[in-house]
């Protein structure tokens, strides 16, 4: 008779207590969890040395959860020796090139299976039979290229599937099938390019599907039938067309952002992206719809919205209607585009006072200026104060709200702003999505300051007088995207500070007392996309100070007092996309920071000491650079080129510096916008090659000569002494009002228009008398010559 050790027997009983319905009071008191550890504890402890449970040489087991751990161990195949009934399963950072059929047969109680970073290329079909009650299977950063038919056959309880950034580029029909309990699949940073019909049949029961970072450009009509319970789709940073499409509505969608070139549609004419939560949006969120002509933002949260580029050259008509847009100097730029570009605006405008409820149409630039901060202040206190709604009358429509603040059921906002609370006020509705605490007294955050109010997306904690955050402070904020901690007194923050945010996109720290970067404090908010720190007393970024912000793409750092950058400072960030760096102490462009940097399309270096640019000082951002800002710096000197810059630059403003000389602006193939004013500059010869560039290019270039003093204040456009330099010929003669003489007039008052003229004519006539004379010599010369 085989004899069986006695604690592999209790923890089989555990595991399969449905096999002994025999015995109801003795499992009725294993299913009580405290118990069933201390009856195992007590039985591993009295018999000891009957039998040891299996454990591999090389992995770490705990006989207490059930779970083994094989990190990094080299393992080229799946340990045999791994106890039955395990439960967790660990196998990170080893070498299974391939999972074989029945590879876990062995573990038949598993739950949760890791297998990232393997190297694994293959998973043969029926390598995870029998693993009937695996609910977690995670094999992201491996080498994967085809999911097969059978691939997944066996995982029947499966709830989440993890296969990101593998090499997928096929799935076979019938893949997922046998997966009807899946909830989650992520197949994100995969080379998918094309989704066949029925692609994920089977899924009878899934929430969220992943496929962002893909090179999907086609999808087939029912590429995604018979999800019926999809609630969230991921298909951002693919090359998708849809060639055909001409009108597209995405309206009452919960979307809070959209990113550039979110929407890429060669025939879309109609866009209507109203009614949903947008906050922001890229300026080159359509810049791949060509066609476009009406784009519907109305009913968003939107408070300021730049130009949208030039990829729209057909957009007639934008809709803002029911959006709190501010009429101030923020919004000056889209009026002048829109003004240019003869683009409709509707909707009216949601501050300042003066301007509330007038049509943004009829509102021109000159009349959006900005206030001071005090002013704007105010301007804020009495806007809130005079759009506070009234208490809703029927009193079981009214919608939970603490003291003193109000909340709005139909939008699920809730204000408390700037009524003096010292304490985070508590019993929100669960349903609020935007809270809004600006102006208030906290002093400190203590931790689980935001109980029950699990769906806010915008928490805004500007002018608070926040000294310090305790750890897990916002703790339970699962859907948090913006957090406002601008205008308070931070000096620093604890890496548990955001501890429970893992939606967090969009952080505010702006205005604040911070003189040492905050390093640590990102690694809990892997979703961060945008952080915000100017106007801080920060004065050095040393390595590692991102370390945690791995998806970074804008990084604001203007008006601290940073002198030095560090050559990996940046290094976390590959993805960065923004990068400003104005009003700081710098003496050189930190090009060895930039190295790691290389997908960076916007740089500010406005206000820095910079005296000149170094060869090759832009080389790593070459290719992807497109703005860039290096105004009022006392710049002197540029090396030739701009070494390291060229066909992808659109936009260089050099305004404000000292520069008697510019380098050749010839590789500049695509620039849009050029500003070279207030420089000192020598309209001489050395200052050809700019004044033939001007004439090529159809820019609007703002560049004035200061020297000699007879052109000083000209344009350099206008000035006819580049004629006389060698190469110079084939400009075309300045405008003859615009002559003047080579020499300093001696008038120091500027003549009167008719003497201008009678002088012009003189010289005419003078010119012309020579002209004979010359002409009558030479038919002289010839007779004579006859």
């Amino acid at each position: 008779m085989k004899i069986l050790c006695l604690t592999n027997v209790f923890k089989h009983i555990i595991l399969t207590t449905t096999e002994y319905a025999g015995c109801p009071s003795f499992l009725h008191l294993i299913q009580i969890p405290f118990l069933r550890v201390s009856l195992l504890g007590l039985l591993l402890t009295w018999v000891p040395g009957v039998c040891p449970a299996k454990c591999p040489q090389q992995c770490v087991c705990d006989q207490i959860q059930l779970t083994v751990a094989c990190l990094k161990k080299n393992l080229t195949e799946v340990p045999p020796t791994v106890d039955e009934i395990t439960v967790k399963l660990d196998l990170r950072g080893n070498d299974i090139q391939v999972l074989p059929i029945g590879a876990f047969k062995h573990t038949p109680y598993l739950t949760h299976l890791s297998l990232q970073r393997c190297n694994t290329r293959r998973v043969q079909e029926g390598a995870f039979r029998g693993l009937g009650r695996l609910v977690f299977l995670n094999l992201a950063n491996n080498n994967i290229e085809i999911l097969y038919q059978e691939s997944f056959d066996g995982l029947s309880s499966l709830k989440q599937l993890m296969l990101d950034r593998n090499r997928i580029e096929e799935i076979k029909p019938g893949a997922f099938s046998q997966l009807g309990f899946l909830n989650l699949l992520s197949l994100t940073h995969n080379q998918l390019v094309y989704m066949p019909n029925m692609a994920f049949q089977g899924l009878q029961n899934i929430k969220l599907l992943r496929l962002s970072h893909n090179s999907l450009n086609y999808l087939d009509t029912e590429a995604f039938a018979g999800l019926f319970t999809l609630t969230r789709l991921s298909l951002d940073h693919n090359e998708l067309q849809l060639p055909g499409v001409t009108r597209l509505e995405m309206s009452h969608n919960p979307m809070t952002y959209l990113g550039e070139d979110a929407i890429s549609m060669s025939k879309l004419t109609h866009l209507f992206l109203d009614h949903m939560s947008l906050q922001d949006m890229s300026h080159s969120a359509v810049s791949n719809c060509p066609s476009l002509v009406h784009l519907d933002l109305s009913h968003n949260q939107l408070r300021v919205i730049q130009p949208f580029t030039p990829g729209t050259p057909n957009l007639a008509r934008v809709n803002l209607a029911g959006n709190p847009i501010y009429c101030n100097c923020y919004l000056r730029p889209l009026r002048e585009w829109a003004i240019s570009r003869k683009v409709k605006l509707l909707g009216t405008c949601g501050g300042p006072a003066h301007l509330s409820g007038e049509n943004i149409d009829a509102v021109y630039p000159p009349e959006l200026r900005c206030q001071s901060h005090d002013a704007m202040l105010r301007a804020e206190y009495e806007e809130a104060t005079r759009n506070a709604p009234l208490p809703t009358a029927e009193p079981e429509n009214k919608v939970k709200c603490p003291a003193d603040c109000v909340c709005e059921a139909e939008t699920h906002h809730s204000s408390c702003e700037n009524r003096g609370h010292t304490k985070v006020p508590k019993g929100f509705a669960p349903a609020t999505r935007l809270l809004d605490l600006r102006g208030n007294h906290f002093h400190y955050i203590p931790s689980n300051s935001f109980p029950g109010v699990t769906q806010v997306v915008s928490l805004h904690l500007q002018r608070c007088k926040i000294v310090d955050i305790e750890d897990g402070a916002f703790a339970g904020m699962k859907g948090l995207v913006y957090l406002y901690l601008s205008e308070n007194d931070l000096t620093s923050l604890s890496p548990e500070a955001f501890k429970g945010l893992p939606q967090l996109t969009y952080l505010h720290l702006e205005k604040n007392r911070f003189s040492v970067f905050p390093k640590g404090v990102f690694r809990l908010v892997p979703s961060l996309l945008a952080l915000h720190l100017e106007n801080n007393a920060i004065v050095k970024l040393e390595a590692g100070v991102l370390t945690g912000a791995e998806n970074l793409r804008s990084l604001y750092l203007t008006g601290n007092g940073i002198e030095h950058v560090a050559a990996r400072a940046l290094e976390p960030t590959a993805n960065l996309d923004l990068l400003h760096l104005g009003g700081n102490k710098l003496k050189a462009v930190p090009t060895e920071a930039l190295s790691r940097v290389g997908s960076l399309r916007d740089l500010r270096l406005t206000r820095n000491p910079i005296r000149w640019i170094a060869p090759n000082a832009f080389k790593p951002v070459e290719r992807s650079l497109k703005e860039l800002y290096l105004n009022n710096m006392g710049l002197e000197r540029v090396s030739c080129h701009f070494n390291g810059l060229g066909p992808s630059l659109r936009s260089l403003f050099l305004e404000g510096n000292l520069l008697e000389e510019v380098p050749d602006f010839q590789p500049f193939t695509s620039l849009e916008v050029i500003n070279l004013a207030n420089n000192p500059l020598m309209c001489d010869c050395p200052l050809l090659p700019l004044r033939i560039w001007i004439e090529k290019v159809n820019l609007k270039v703002r560049a004035t000569c200061a020297n000699p003093p007879e052109v000083k204040g000209r344009r350099v456009k206008d000035v006819h002494v580049f004629r006389a330099c060698p190469g110079g010929e084939s400009l075309p003669a300045p405008p003859t009002v615009a002559t003047t003489l080579s020499r300093a007039p001696k008038a120091t008052k500027p003549k009167p228009m008719a003497l201008n003229r009678k002088r012009q004519v003189k010289m005419d006539k003078t010119n012309r008398k020579n002209l004979n004379l010359k002409t009558a010599k030479k038919s002289t010369k010839r007779r004579n010559t006859a």
